[in-house]
């Protein structure tokens, strides 16, 4: 059944349009786990439909398993999107979690997958609420190399381009492990063939210090040059965290937001993933970010438009009006989306400029 569904869902895809941004500056449209409003995130279910609503790229979370593979994770924590606390119920480390890097890649195979859930008293609840309905279907986790298989071969056979865009998931965690995720991961998209700044793929990292290490050391020594993005946290998110006096402490993000670190962050990187909030000020004009980022040329690409009721700022009306004041006012160079489809629909519709010849 699984498979029969994959091949539906290809099979679509030869029906829809050369929709990817080509023209005047039309922001990207990026996947955001897939098609995560439709289908539970970051499943190859939920990519293919990416690539059939006319993603331009589609997004991967990665992190390791015990084996030494990267497994397309939202978070290092199997607990709030699989079944592992049934099936493997002895295996929570003393904080409570399931971590990902416990499980050899045959036995996270044994997962199933749901979207994400909280667990409350014992009851989980879906985190999104009308969604595609939890333990529904039958899904499972994959490997960064399986969604690139995927990925390569619909645009071999569809002709398409669609990019990949993929982030290293706390490499401060991995590090503490004895791991280097990075350089495992750049060692696959070397794999590819995603090893030059035209190789529509984007890597992407909330961590600062190791977006550099990869700039300065390890693209170098494995003769790849590809466009790195800093994405932007609020610091009590715990994104990152850092020794200090001992004590683990939540890493400092407000430098990556004044004119001194934008530039810095220019220095290695060719764009910035801020929330979306963090591009308007108080008065909702646009901030200083966003017009300090825009004159060094970094490329902006605001996270997550979610296009769920209660997920679309109370000052908008809709969720087209949502994308289009990021669109037209703030004029970003691209959007993470949980639902690509309603995207690239407004980005079609969208009106000309009024200079624009109107001729056929």
């Amino acid at each position: 059944m699984r498979l029969l569904y994959c091949i539906f869902i290809t099979f679509a895809c030869a029906f829809v349009p050369t929709l990817h941004a080509a023209e005047r500056n039309t922001p990207i449209v990026i996947a955001h786990r897939g098609a995560s409003g439709y289908l539970p995130e970051h499943t190859l279910e939920a990519k293919t439909l990416a690539y059939a609503m006319g993603a331009d790229y589609i997004e991967q979370d990665l992190v390791l398993s015990k084996d030494n593979h990267l497994i397309v994770m939202h978070d290092i924590y199997l607990d709030q999107v699989t079944d592992v606390a049934r099936k493997f119920p002895s295996r929570a480390r003393a904080d409570g979690h399931f971590y990902t890097i416990d499980f050899t890649l045959a036995e996270l195979k044994q997962l199933s997958v749901t979207g994400p859930f909280i667990n409350i008293l014992g009851k989980e609840i879906p985190k999104y609420g009308k969604r595609f309905p939890l333990w529904h279907s039958q899904f499972q986790l994959a490997t960064f190399a399986e969604e690139l298989e995927l990925i390569r071969g619909l645009n071999q056979s569809l002709g398409y381009n669609t990019g990949i865009y993929p982030e290293i998931k706390k490499p401060y965690f991995h590090t503490q492990e004895g791991r280097d995720i990075s350089r495992t991961v750049l060692q696959v998209l070397k794999q590819y063939g995603y090893t030059k700044p035209d190789s529509k793929v984007y890597l992407q990292s909330f961590d600062a210090e190791e977006l550099q290490r990869i700039h300065r050391e390890l693209l170098p020594a494995m003769d790849m040059d590809i466009p790195l993005v800093q994405l932007i946290a609020e610091t009590e998110w715990e994104e990152k965290q850092v020794q200090r006096a001992g004590q683990w402490q939540n890493y400092d993000y407000e430098w990556m937001r004044t004119p001194q670190g934008l530039e810095k962050i220019a220095g290695y990187a060719a764009g910035i993933g801020p929330w979306y909030p963090m591009l308007a000020n108080e008065e909702g004009a646009e901030s200083a970010l966003l017009s300090h980022a825009r004159s060094l040329g970094l490329k902006i690409h605001p996270y997550t438009f979610r296009a769920d009721r209660q997920q679309i700022p109370d000052t908008f009306r809709s969720f087209e009006d949502f994308v289009a004041f990021y669109v037209e006012q703030y004029k970003v160079d691209g959007l993470f989306t949980d639902h690509p489809d309603q995207v690239r629909d407004y980005l079609q519709k969208r009106p000309k400029p009024q200079h624009e010849d109107a001729s056929p």
